[in-house]
């Protein structure tokens, strides 16, 4: 045998790189993963691509296993769905020998050196790393444990001309309501185009709400005392975008400031609908989807940097808290130790569990800014929608109670009995002596949450009785940050 090469004729000195992708009536935007992930500037040999195919009723499992393009991928099929964290045990458990595993999501694009540049980490674990949220006491901060993981920089798939909107008098509105309402979005124009389906806002929002279409409304998003509407571009247009246009209101009189690199306008906004146009820079900007993952006070988990533009501030190898499934590295020595997805929790949050898992097992995690992949935010499943919804509140609440100390475990699980109570409250007796019908979906989807988690709230606990941590509990508590500091 050729002491070069490994008994399946690979380069021995190449790492086998096992890469899972889930697919769910993704058509095409799966297929242009696949693309992506084959051209990457790893060694063919060293790259093992497993298709795994939830159910689909899209067709492209057989698309791939009869298109030659795509000879080197292998396609599992369970003929049922079995959410991320089921479909990627399958993937990662499939036989074969492999150093790394690879979670791409289906909506994501992989630029060439992605690999490389996650491995080199493994390699040189100690270069140029610093720690996202240092300990004020620690200079320099201290690293522990072994990497287990490594995430890429995933910027949104888009690239956006952002509108800035300041409103400096915030405050509480309607009754029973304790949000601090600035300005009301109701319908957006780009170049006197409407683009509904191109607009983004970040989380200077709050969730969108039902437009009330007789008074003319598109859409319907409560600001907060600052926020940024972002529209994705078509690069490919000759002509590009000049003015965004958004229309106004709010319940009481606010006065709101626009601003992009190109203008600014301070408008007052009251009861009457008023368009506000403002020029823009006709060169569109990245924006951040994912640099890591961070966990926050309440002790729940989030995509570090998410919606922020990338002007460059996260271009320093950190260790962060956690990592996200959308696109990730993992090596195998960490899976075999902390173990595979918990499939109890089928969708969302289930990297975050590992991710914990794995931090009370004494394991870490890099993020590099050296990879990049692009994602399509919430193409998969929706961001707002129930499904999505469902499985973020629920399984937040289920991680915490399985990793967390018992103090933040039980004040979160007491939180959401105390929402389910307020929303019913605001929903059937507040809402009704203002003269307004009760929204119940609200209160339905409350009730959906607090059932399941408290169904599977005792499976949860057993887990933790049955973990075997290397590290006391609140120690991964020390990676909590305010998420709204300094908003």
């Amino acid at each position: 045998m050729d002491p070069g090469r490994d008994q399946a004729g690979r380069p021995a000195s190449v790492p086998i790189v096992r890469v899972v992708v889930i697919n769910f009536d993704g058509g095409q935007m799966t297929l242009d993963c696949l693309d992506s992930v084959l051209a990457s500037d790893w060694p063919a040999a060293g790259l093992d691509v497993i298709l795994v195919d939830n159910g689909s009723l899209d067709d492209i499992a057989e698309v791939v296993r009869h298109d030659p393009t795509y000879a080197a991928v292998t396609v599992l099929e369970p003929l049922a769905n079995l959410g991320f964290a089921g479909g990627c045990n399958l993937g990662i458990a499939h036989p074969g020998e492999y150093d790394y595993v690879a979670l791409v999501n289906n909506d994501a694009h992989v630029e060439s050196g992605w690999l490389r540049s996650m491995i080199s980490v493994f390699d040189d674990p100690g270069h140029g790393v610093v720690r996202a949220r240092p300990f004020e006491a620690e200079t320099p901060p201290r690293l522990v444990g072994r990497i287990g993981a490594v995430s890429p920089k995933m910027l949104l798939a888009e690239r956006f001309v952002i509108v800035d909107l300041d409103v400096p008098d915030a405050a509480p509105i309607l009754s029973g309501d304790p949000r601090h309402l600035g300005v009301r979005l109701t319908a957006v124009r780009l170049d006197a185009r409407r683009v509904d389906e191109r607009v983004m806002c970040d989380e200077g929002f709050f969730d969108p709400e039902p437009p009330e279409r007789a008074s003319g409304e598109e859409m319907a998003r409560w600001s907060k005392a600052r926020g940024s509407v972002r529209i994705a571009v078509d690069e490919t247009d000759p002509n590009p975008p000049t003015a965004v246009a958004l229309r106004l209101i709010s319940l009481a009189p606010r006065t709101v400031t626009l601003s992009t690199p190109r203008a600014t306008h301070t408008v007052e906004v009251g009861l009457d609908p008023v368009w506000i146009e403002i020029d823009i820079d006709s060169t569109p900007l990245d924006v951040i989807n994912n640099v890591g993952s961070e966990l926050y006070l309440d002790g729940f988990a989030g995509d570090r940097g998410f919606l922020e533009v990338d002007r460059g501030q996260y271009d320093q190898r950190a260790e962060v808290f956690a990592w996200c499934g959308g696109a990730v590295l993992m090596s195998r020595e960490y899976l075999d130790d902390v173990g595979l997805f918990d499939e109890r929790l089928f969708l969302y949050y289930e990297d975050t569990d590992l991710a914990w898992r794995g931090r009370l097992r004494n394991w870490r995690y890099v993020y590099t800014p050296d990879a990049v992949v692009r994602h399509r935010h919430g193409a998969s499943a929706g961001s707002q929608s129930d499904v999505f919804r469902f499985h973020t509140e629920r399984n937040r609440l289920l991680v915490v109670a399985k990793n967390a100390p018992f103090t933040p475990a039980a004040k979160a699980g007491l939180g959401e009995l105390r929402r389910l109570v307020a929303t019913a409250v605001r929903q059937y007796l507040i809402r009704p002596l203002t003269l307004r019908l009760p929204v119940r979906i609200e209160v339905a989807r409350r009730w959906r949450v607090t059932r399941s988690y408290v169904g599977l709230l005792p499976a949860m606990v057993r887990s933790r009785r049955s973990a075997r941590p290397l590290v006391a509990r609140s120690a991964p508590m020390s990676w909590q940050v305010d998420k709204w500091a300094g908003q």
